[in-house]
């Protein structure tokens, strides 16, 4: 895990809700990626200045160095959000992260809002990378990612990162048409993308229906699900209670909460899902290594 303070060096759209940012730094000459699902915090300075960050922990301990964050006075503690890496080049010290743009001006979280206005020289920073959720060896017979916009940066990061000949089914809700994006992978991708139009992110139940009524391939999956929490949970209770899906086999990751931000303590059914997943992960990591 290392500490960067990096500069914006590009700002392009993948659609018009996405907003990928480009950021560069001599500190991402020590950044060692883990999986294509990495991610990392990023911290926002309140006045757009360089935000102020305590170093990350020597010796791993994440709970301390979070009490230390807490401890900044507010006023000057940075916001404090997470993201995950699209695309990494290491030979240029650069890293791609996509912005899910939430509204006009980027409405109302401060990540989406910096995201809308950032320009060139613009600086952030960095602590990462997290460990990842992907699950490693006992290669499956087919793949399942999905999600909603947000997981998209992780999604697209995981198609690419097949290899030839593997196959995967991907289901992403987005607002409509022009949020789809393209990807271009060695594997064997079909993907679904689900428009949930009017309805508000959060408040639809277009990947859970999706899946439900979807025919799955023959033989053993890995699943990989992300995005509004809620949404989550309900498709993981479908692939492990309706479908018979080892729970082992399915990776889940609450993004973000309706009517929650990332700053709000977690709820009982934040910290129970947290347990879960640690102990699902380190259960499939045991087994692979048995």
């Amino acid at each position: 895990m290392i500490y960067a303070e990096l500069r914006v060096t590009a700002v392009a759209d993948v659609t018009p809700a996405m907003r990928r940012i480009t950021l560069s730094g001599e500190g991402l000459a020590d950044f060692v990626p883990l999986a294509p699902d990495q991610q990392i915090k990023l911290f926002f300075a309140r006045d757009g200045g360089v935000p102020r960050v305590p170093p990350p922990p020597a010796d791993g301990d994440v709970a301390t160095w979070y009490q230390r964050y807490l401890a900044i006075p507010e006023p000057e503690r940075p916001w404090m959000r997470t993201y995950s890496v699209r695309h990494h080049r290491p030979g240029r010290r650069e890293i791609d992260v996509d912005f899910a743009l939430h509204g006009p001006g980027g409405g109302e979280g401060p990540a989406s809002r910096w995201a809308f206005t950032a320009r060139p020289g613009a600086v952030v920073g960095l602590v990462g990378p997290a460990a990842s959720t992907l699950r490693r060896a006992d290669a499956p017979d087919w793949r399942l990612f999905a999600g909603d916009e947000t997981a998209l940066p992780a999604i697209g990061a995981l198609v690419e990162s097949l290899e030839p000949g593997a196959r995967a089914l991907v289901f992403a809700e987005v607002a409509g048409p022009g949020e789809e994006q393209g990807w271009t992978s060695a594997g064997l991708v079909e993907t679904h993308w689900l428009h949930r139009g009017p309805v508000a992110p959060g408040r639809s139940t277009a990947l859970v229906d999706a899946l439900r009524a979807a025919p799955f391939p023959s033989g053993e999956v890995f699943a990989w699900v992300a995005g509004e929490a809620s949404a989550v949970r309900a498709v993981r209770r479908h692939l492990v209670n309706e479908r018979g899906i080892d729970k082992r086999q399915v990776a889940f990751t609450g993004y973000w909460r309706l009517r929650l931000a990332q700053d709000d303590a977690p709820t009982a059914e934040d910290a129970a899902d947290r347990t879960e997943a640690l102990a699902d992960l380190a259960e499939a990591q045991a087994r692979q290594g048995a």
